[in-house]
């Protein structure tokens, strides 16, 4: 029974001891890295408007004739299928995925002058947003009211950084375009690093704030502490037999 004991002692010690990593997207291997635009050229100059996706839900507002498009189908948005088209009426099945939004307005204003006189129109996607994960207070999807926002928009809107956040080292996943993600990192410790430029972000940007030292020491100690909750717990039966035997 001691042998056995003991051997339980020895693979808990070892499993609590076991150093687990608790960040994300670190790199295995030489992944793309977006150097930092110079100053004088935007995030979004660099990159480009935002440009309508497949699966995409769009409002589309005409203003003469008021009402074509019936106000509470735009309410929860025209989905963009899978071909990239949206159906409207009058003009019916119109592809607008690849375009931006003001690519996509004047093509439509081009096919309802076919129908209508001077067609005014506004297109508006609505599920744009940005996703803040890691040691913030309110992790998740923030939806995006405008075309441009920051990392420091998006921390505030996230309920800001917790404090075991890595305020030197915040970590930017972008889509490059042809499907391969790239990696920014932006350190907002120190004020001559930042720029407009690099604290710029786009619709569907990842930002992940990496967890301090303090946040690892804090879960090794924990685990570690873990197996000696345990072994009291096993422990202790045999304790009190022990203790009933000698009495």
């Amino acid at each position: 029974m001691k042998k056995i004991l003991f051997l339980l002692i020895l693979a808990l010690l070892f499993d609590g001891c076991t150093n687990r990593n608790i960040r994300l997207f670190q790199r295995t291997h030489k992944a793309n890295t977006i150097k930092q635009a110079p100053k004088s050229i935007s995030y979004f100059q660099a990159q480009g408007d935002y440009r309508i996706l497949k699966h995409d839900r769009v409002a589309i507002t005409i203003y003469k004739p008021a009402n074509l498009i019936p106000p509470e189908l735009n309410k929860r948005g025209i989905l963009v299928d899978s071909s990239g088209s949206v159906s409207l009426p009058l003009v019916g099945r119109v592809k607008i995925a690849g375009l931006t939004q003001a690519q996509a307005t004047k093509l439509l204003e081009r096919r309802y002058a076919r129908y209508l006189k001077n067609p005014n129109l506004n297109l508006e996607v609505l599920n744009k947003r940005v996703y803040v994960l890691g040691e913030v207070k309110k992790p998740g999807a923030i939806p995006l009211d405008k075309e441009r926002t920051t990392v420091i928009e998006a921390l505030a809107l996230a309920g800001d950084l917790t404090d075991y956040a890595n305020r030197s080292d915040i970590i930017i996943l972008s889509d490059n375009g042809y499907g391969r993600m790239q990696l920014r990192h932006i350190n907002l410790a120190n004020f001559n690093a930042m720029s407009l430029s690099s604290l710029a972000l786009k619709p569907n940007d990842i930002v992940y704030v990496q967890p301090n030292r303090a946040k690892s020491i804090n879960i090794s100690t924990d685990n570690a502490l873990a197996p000696l909750n345990v072994i009291t717990k096993v422990a202790a039966p045999f304790v009190s037999i022990k203790t009933l035997t000698t009495n």
